[in-house]
C-alpha cells in the first residue's frame, strides 16, 4: 500500500498534466467554462418565463437578452479602448519627447532608469498593448458566439441533467451535486451583481475626477474603469496606469500625474477594500490570497478570459467542497464560511 507521503510527487503530476489538458483544449473547454457560468447567470429568468411562455419562446428571448448584454459590454469597452488608442497614435511622437523627459526627471531626482527598463517600457511599448488589448476584444467576439451556443443548448437541458442525476447518482451524491450546482449558482449571481455595481461606481468616479482634472476622455476612462473592474487587482490597476501615462503626456507634469494617480488609487481602495467586502458577504468569502492566486492563475491558463472567470471558478469549487465532510477542510482553509453550505439558494 503507498504510503500518504509517496503521494505527493503523482498529485504534482496530476495536477500538471490537468494544467496541460486545460491549456491545450481551451478552444473547447474555455467556451463550455463561460457557458456554465452563463447558465448560472440566466437559469432564474428562464425558469421565471417558462411559467407563462412556452420553453422554446422563452429561451429565445433569454438569448436574446444575453446577446444584447454581450454586445452592450463590447461596444463600451472597443469604444473607450479604441478612442484612447487612436489619440495615442496620433500623438505618438509627442509621447516619446515627453517619455524622455519624465526619464530625465526621475534621474534627476535620484531615480536611475536602468537600460533594459529604458528599452522595454517606453511610449512604443505601451502603444503596442493598447493595441493589443483592442486586438483581443475583437477576437473575443466570436469566442463569445460559440459561448452563447453552448448556453442555448445548456438552458435546453438543465431541468433535464437534473432529473437524470437523480436517477443516474445514489440520493446523497444527487443531492451534493444539485445542491451544490444551486447553490454555486446563486453565489456567482450575487457575485456578478455585486462586481457590475462596484465596476458602474468605479466608472462613474473615475469619470468625475477624469473631468474635474480636465483629462481628456474622462468619460473613455470611466468606460475603461468600468470593463476593466470585472478583473479582480490586475483590472483596477491598469485601469489606474493608462489614465496616469495619459495624464502625463497630456499635462507634461509628474506631478499633476502623480496627483490623478492618487486620486484613480483612492476610488479603487474605497470601492474595492471597503465597500465591496461589506457588499459582497458570502459569496465572496475568500482569502485575498486566493483571489489574486485565482485570477493569475487562470489568466496563465486562458489568457483574459481566465482572468475574468478565475474567480468564480474558484467559488464554484470552494462550495462544492463544503458540501462534503470529506473536503470541507478545504472551504475552511481557504476562506469559505462553514455555513455556506448550509445555505439556501437565491
Amino acid at each position: 500500500m503507498t504510503e500518504p507521503r509517496n503521494l505527493a510527487p503523482l498529485w504534482i503530476l496530476a495536477f500538471a498534466a490537468l494544467v496541460w489538458v486545460l491549456q491545450s483544449a481551451a478552444t473547447v473547454i474555455a467556451p463550455v467554462a463561460g457557458a456554465f457560468f452563463v447558465v448560472a447567470l440566466a437559469w432564474p429568468l428562464q425558469s421565471r418565463l417558462q411559467r407563462f411562455l412556452p420553453k422554446l419562446a422563452a429561451l429565445a428571448m433569454v438569448v436574446c437578452i444575453i446577446a444584447f448584454a454581450f454586445l452592450a459590454f463590447a461596444f463600451i469597452t472597443s469604444w473607450g479602448f479604441g478612442r484612447v488608442v487612436r489619440s495615442t497614435v496620433a500623438d505618438i511622437g509627442r509621447f516619446q519627447l515627453l517619455y524622455g523627459q519624465l526619464v530625465a526627471w526621475l534621474e534627476g531626482h535620484g531615480v536611475e532608469v536602468g537600460g533594459l527598463w529604458t528599452e522595454h517600457f517606453n511610449a512604443g511599448s505601451i502603444l503596442r498593448m493598447l493595441q493589443g488589448v483592442t486586438l483581443r476584444l475583437n477576437t473575443m467576439f466570436s469566442f463569445w458566439v460559440v459561448v452563447i451556443v453552448y448556453v442555448l443548448l445548456g438552458l435546453l437541458d438543465t431541468e433535464t441533467v437534473g432529473r437524470n442525476a437523480r436517477k443516474a447518482l445514489s440520493p446523497k451524491a444527487a443531492a451534493v451535486l444539485i445542491d451544490g450546482s444551486a447553490l454555486t449558482a446563486a453565489k456567482l449571481r450575487h457575485y456578478m451583481l455585486v462586481r457590475t455595481l462596484m465596476s458602474l461606481a468605479t466608472g462613474l468616479m473615475v469619470w468625475v475626477l477624469a473631468t474635474a482634472f480636465g483629462l481628456r476622455f474622462a468619460a473613455e476612462w470611466g468606460a475603461i474603469a468600468f470593463a476593466l473592474n470585472y478583473i479582480p487587482f490586475i483590472g483596477p490597476f491598469v485601469a489606474t496606469l493608462l489614465p496616469t501615462l495619459y495624464a502625463l503626456a497630456q499635462f507634461g507634469s509628474p506631478q499633476s500625474a502623480l496627483l490623478i494617480f492618487a486620486g484613480l488609487n483612492v476610488i479603487q481602495f474605497i470601492i474595492g477594500s471597503y465597500i465591496e467586502p461589506r457588499v459582497a458577504g458570502y459569496a465572496l468569502a475568500i482569502t485575498p490570497f486566493v483571489v489574486l492566486f485565482s485570477v493569475f492563475f487562470w489568466s496563465f491558463i486562458w489568457g483574459v478570459f481566465g482572468a475574468f472567470i478565475g474567480v468564480p471558478i474558484t467559488i464554484a469549487i470552494l462550495t462544492y467542497c463544503a458540501q462534503s465532510p470529506s473536503t470541507r477542510w478545504v472551504a475552511e482553509l481557504l476562506g469559505s464560511p462553514t455555513s455556506s453550505s448550509k445555505e439556501q439558494p437565491k
